[in-house]
């Protein structure tokens, strides 16, 4: 009997009062996403989800190598691009958006009805890299080898480009690129000339021809620093031969 006692003294009646904290925890949880998720502001929804996602981790809820929280709005689609890194330190098309302010989707499909020819001829390609949206302007359809000057009919695919782009209130920048062979003529020094050249001439003609705000945009030359694809082989030479421009914001 004294035993039966003083195992009686020693068990709490109030133990479901945790698994009560635990329930209300995870309820709070719920609605500080849904009330996240009723605005449109992806980033904000974003930082929500990895805050509570992190806030159960260090709870032990689950552990990290579990499946990521995805909060309601954020749903995977086909039709929603994002950053989704490969081997080679490139990106490819992911289902997360990753430009805010901008449905890239939506610029990616009217890109590709403006521009379908160039992209079958592959002077023109487009991807996300964790920058922003990339639309590649390669050597072969736009500039002579070692020139700065566009080709004539450059002009016209730029102002197609142009006019999709004047929809979107953009921050954009230029970038020059070339592959790793040496240059040297009476023009440019170095490849680094040559491609901050042939920036600035698809730069110029986007302002120029399109009206675009030239405090919206900037303007670089990589060289052979930035390649997308191995220099060793013709392809890949032709390939890091371009101009990229780069969609990094949305006006404010």
């Amino acid at each position: 009997m004294k035993r039966r006692e003083k195992l009686d003294e020693s068990t709490h009646h109030d133990r479901w009062l945790v698994s009560y904290a635990d329930f209300m925890t995870l309820l709070f949880a719920l609605f500080v996403v849904l009330f996240a998720s009723s605005y449109h502001d992806r980033d904000t929804i974003r930082m929500v989800s990895a805050a509570v996602k992190d806030g159960f981790q260090e709870m032990g809820a689950f552990s990290t190598s579990s499946k990521s929280i995805q909060a309601p709005g954020l749903a995977a689609s086909k039709s929603n691009f994002g950053i989704d890194s490969t081997e080679n330190g490139m990106a490819k098309m992911s289902t997360t958006p990753s430009v805010a302010g901008i449905d890239v989707a939506e610029l990616h499909r009217r890109l590709e009805k403006a521009l379908g020819k160039e992209i079958q001829r592959q002077e023109v390609d487009m991807r996300m890299t964790p920058e922003g949206f990339v639309i590649s302007l390669h050597e072969l359809g736009f500039f002579d080898s070692g020139e700065a000057r566009l080709l004539p009919g450059a002009e016209d695919k730029i102002k197609r480009i142009a006019s999709v782009l004047m929809d979107y209130g953009l921050d954009m920048r230029v970038e020059g690129h070339s592959d790793n062979m040496p240059i040297h003529n009476s023009e440019f020094s170095s490849n680094w000339d040559l491609s901050m050249a042939r920036a600035k001439a698809v730069a110029m003609m986007l302002i120029d021809r399109a009206g675009f705000d030239p405090k919206r945009m900037g303007i670089a030359g990589y060289g052979e620093y930035h390649p997308t694809a191995s220099n060793n082989t013709v392809e890949g030479r032709r390939a890091n031969r371009r101009v990229d421009i780069v969609v990094v914001a949305a006006s404010k």
